[in-house]
């Protein structure tokens, strides 16, 4: 990891992956308070709108107010279809970013390598034109060959896109295999910045993102608590502390934390683990008195970073 780059960007998309989650819906009025909330702890993006319900993410963007906050909004559109252009004018002065969306496995449209690549260059030049700058995301990045992976990200460096995010869209990575992709690409599109975006399959997604960090990633997909498709994706508060462990600052108010966990949990009631990382109620109780004599040898972080503290165990 070049010693340069002392700051990774967290991209919240809870309000996007995290509705994946059966039976999780949250009304206007929770999205706003959600939303003020990541705001308050100066997380840079919400990913709010999904391309599969656009109309209504993009009609619900509208009616929450969001004039006023620093955090920048974004949202997802195929770079395919009837609607990509419609779409494109309906989130401009809307969404201060979209990410072109160009799944890479042969199994989703558009048909065929060739049709990708030339779908992809159209709809970069259509959202820059629009939008002023433009980004590509490639679902299943992690799935399909390196080869056209690095090709398909060259092609889009070349048509403009200034962010590329990869998507590790079944979970089925592992940190090696991360890091080996990412600095391949990071080779390749050195002026780009480069996101990834996991998924917790096999419990791997925090793991697998600070490898993508350390080989060269400038921004990281997150959901607070995790939330996300089937096994959710990775976590905001753990990704966010373990960056800190490495010496990489994750520009958050890492203290904010634990109260925006609680707030989700009571807004989704999708509830945390008490052996959770970061924000679990055990994470800092100790059942052995003699931790406390010594906590660091038994704590990865100082409590006070995410403002609780430590304590005994009662029984």
């Amino acid at each position: 990891m070049s010693d340069k780059r002392k700051m990774v960007v967290l991209k919240d998309s809870t309000m996007r992956e995290g509705l994946d989650v059966p039976g999780v819906a949250l009304d206007i009025e929770q999205k706003r308070a959600l939303l003020i909330m990541l705001d308050e702890a100066q997380v840079a993006e919400a990913e709010i709108v999904a391309p599969g319900h656009f109309d209504r993410d993009l009609d619900a963007l509208k009616d929450m107010g969001a004039t006023g906050l620093r955090i920048k909004l974004s949202g997802l559109i195929y770079g395919h279809g009837p609607r990509f252009r419609e779409q494109l004018n309906k989130a401009k002065g809307i969404l201060h970013r979209v990410d072109i969306l160009i799944p890479l496995s042969d199994l989703r449209p558009p048909t065929g390598r060739d049709e990708k690549s030339r779908q992809m260059s159209e709809a970069l030049k259509a959202a820059g034109d629009m939008f002023g700058q433009a980004s590509v995301g490639f679902p299943h990045a992690t799935q399909v060959e390196p080869d056209f992976l690095i090709d398909m990200c060259s092609q889009a460096a070349l048509a403009g896109a200034e962010r590329i995010t990869l998507y590790d869209t079944n979970g089925s990575s592992n940190p090696f295999t991360v890091a080996d992709l990412v600095k391949q690409v990071r080779k390749i599109v050195q002026n780009v910045e480069l996101c990834f975006h996991a998924h917790n399959d096999l419990g791997m997604a925090t793991a697998n993102s600070v490898a993508a960090v350390m080989a060269g990633a400038d921004c990281l997909d997150v959901t607070v608590n995790g939330l996300g498709d089937r096994a959710g994706n990775a976590s905001l508060e753990q990704v966010a502390l373990a960056l800190v462990s490495i010496g990489v600052a994750p520009g958050i108010k890492l203290d904010y934390l634990r109260n925006l966990s609680k707030a989700v949990e009571a807004m989704t009631l999708i509830p945390v683990g008490q052996l959770a990382p970061v924000v679990g109620e055990f994470v800092f109780c100790h059942k052995s008195p003699s931790h406390l004599e010594t906590p660091t040898l038994f704590e990865a972080f100082d409590p006070t970073l995410v403002g609780t503290m430590r304590s005994l165990a009662k029984r």
